[in-house]
């Protein structure tokens, strides 16, 4: 049994250094692309989960734009928030009351948001189908939000606040 030889040696693998994918496109692309990319996909997911909740209102065999209303728990879900951060602006603290209640009050916000659909397919104002397309419409926004905060929320240069 003969074995192959190559006629021309295999060139050895290139070395990259080792780092985030993050520092490799804001170094090829820009510091700003990755927030206007983050901004992007943040529309985009906002997008698609305002589309579960118009589904589970708009087909034909739901009719019900009743759990339309979640989009008012939608709008006030972040104001706690920019209440305590306005508050609490100054303290160095990691944790305050005022913060603390912030949170209890965007937990209640969200649970409610969550429990509308449940109660309302429970007496059969909705059916269990649109409330499940309203539950993961829900699902959807409540991540857009809480992603929007997390990456637009540092108190960088480049902030919700410039929007």
């Amino acid at each position: 049994m003969s074995t192959l030889t190559p006629l021309l040696p295999l060139p050895a693998a290139p070395q990259f250094p080792v780092s985030s994918g993050a520092a490799i496109v804001s170094s090829l692309l820009g510091p700003g692309v990755l927030n206007s990319f983050a901004l992007v996909a943040l529309s985009f997911s906002g997008a698609i989960g305002l589309t579960f909740l118009m589904l589970g209102c708009a087909l034909e065999d739901y009719g019900v734009y009743w759990p339309l209303f979640v989009l008012i728990f939608h709008a006030i879900s972040p104001i706690p928030h920019f209440i305590a951060k306005r508050a609490t602006y100054d303290s160095d603290a990691t944790s305050s009351a005022c913060r603390e209640l912030a949170y209890f009050f965007t937990t209640g916000i969200v649970v409610s948001a969550f429990g509308f659909p449940v109660i309302l397919a429970r007496v059969s104002v909705i059916k269990w189908g649109a409330c499940g397309l309203v539950l993961a419409g829900n699902a959807v926004i409540f991540l857009t939000i809480q992603g929007f905060f997390l990456v637009f929320g540092r108190g960088d240069d480049f902030s919700w606040e410039q929007w």
